[in-house]
């Protein structure tokens, strides 16, 4: 943009630096793919790994430094909130703004105007201006618009997360429709369960690098393992890199222990277990909250504990470093490979430290449940369950079991 490149002019008439010392940090490097039409793709990897950076690049907001790229069709992008939206218009007038950028007439745009609106559910406010939307009315308005003009090729970026939970839903519910009409989506994500459930191909950047291509699959769990491939049951966490938030808390190590907290233990079907949670907290915290998800090793949630949902209060947290413990009894998870993430946060969505996918547990098997027969389907869950056969008697001959085939009377 024009303000970066002043910003950058003046930095460096202040700040002379001799060319040897200057160092080329490459955000994309040797990218290349193609995407047929109708085709979902989605783009996984971690902060800073270039997703984004891709995305403008082909949607024509930053050039490549090298290389090209050839879209054909039209594209509509929802990159970050409120993109191509001009603050001082309505809600209204940016509907016709955007419809004009993609070339669409006045009678279409009118057409598809109450769709628009109705999907965004600001009715009460599209004749408001803008600059006076929360960011959330931002994007939805934005991904109303992206979604319903008719646009050949749809971008998305992490903008997603800004919703609430049940808008989020619709917008991939609507995403859903649009591959089944035959739009082109590119989709980037941190929700690697939408990854697998919408796209029918996926591709892992790391470090500019695309270092999987493939199955949304085995992408992912190539993309999984390769940040928290260990099965240790202990491990320090002070130098994972892919962490965010504000600092006032850190985690620093995390163990698995035995139901008695005696023990570093590995973990099996039906199994009661501690996970110890280490941190240190720069300054005095009030009310924090701790907390892990469990995925599976595609990415989906399994469950989410934290001492919020658990009912366990802490009115202040002091300075300095200290361990908490969430115990969970009777783990009924099939065995196989899962993936733990930590958060520590405030109520409101203020996050303190938060580290994606940075450990993976090994379930093992076991026979808590009497299901060593084997499973089909791929489950997730496992119940205790016992059963019963009820007895049908003819005379004096108990008939424990009676089939009924097509076309005979029983």
């Amino acid at each position: 943009m024009l303000r970066e490149v002043l910003v950058n002019l003046f930095r460096s008439t202040l700040r002379k630096q001799p060319k040897e010392d200057r160092q080329i940090l490459w955000a994309l490097r040797d990218v290349d793919f193609q995407l047929q039409a109708g085709e979902v793709l989605g783009i996984v990897g971690r902060n800073g790994a270039g997703k984004s950076t891709l995305l403008k690049i082909l949607s024509r907001i930053t050039r490549p430094t090298s290389g090209s790229i050839r879209v054909r069709g039209k594209v509509a992008s929802l990159l970050e909130v409120g993109t191509g939206f001009h603050e001082e218009l309505t809600g209204r007038e940016n509907i016709y703004l955007s419809g004009c950028i993609l070339g669409m007439a006045k009678k279409r745009i009118d057409a598809k105007l109450d769709e628009i609106v109705a999907f965004s559910e600001i009715e009460q406010f599209i004749d408001t201006p803008i600059k006076r939307y929360s960011s959330g009315m931002k994007m939805r308005l934005g991904f109303a618009v992206a979604a319903n003009l008719e646009s050949d090729i749809l971008i998305v970026d992490e903008v997603l997360a800004v919703g609430d939970g049940e808008f989020q839903r619709k917008c991939l519910r609507a995403m859903s429709d649009l591959h089944s009409s035959g739009r082109t989506v590119l989709f980037v994500s941190h929700n690697l369960a939408a990854v697998h459930s919408l796209c029918s191909r996926a591709i892992w950047i790391d470090r500019g690098c695309v270092k999987g291509e493939g199955k949304p699959a085995d992408v992912i769990k190539s993309y999984l393992a390769a940040f928290s491939a260990t099965d240790d049951i202990v491990r320090d966490l002070t130098e994972v890199a892919d962490r965010s938030g504000g600092g006032d808390i850190r985690f620093t190590r995390i163990e698995i222990l035995t139901a008695d907290r005696t023990s570093s233990a590995a973990v099996s079907c039906g199994d009661s277990f501690v996970v110890r949670l280490y941190f240190d907290a720069k300054r005095d915290v009030v009310q924090p909250i701790f907390g892990l998800d469990i995925q599976t090793s595609i990415g989906i949630m399994v469950a989410q504990v934290h001492t919020h949902n658990s009912g366990f209060d802490i009115p202040l947290l002091r300075a300095g470093s200290g361990h908490i413990d969430v115990r969970i009894d009777d783990l009924n998870l099939v065995p196989g490979r899962y993936i733990l993430s930590l958060f520590a946060a405030n109520y409101g969505h203020i996050y303190h430290d938060v580290l994606p996918n940075c450990v993976a547990m090994e379930v093992q098997t076991s026979n808590r449940y009497g299901l060593m027969r084997g499973l089909q389907k791929n489950p997730i869950v496992m119940f205790a369950s016992s059963w019963e056969m009820g007895q049908r008697r003819n005379g004096s001959h108990s008939l424990p079991v009676q089939a009924s085939l097509a076309g005979s009377r029983s």
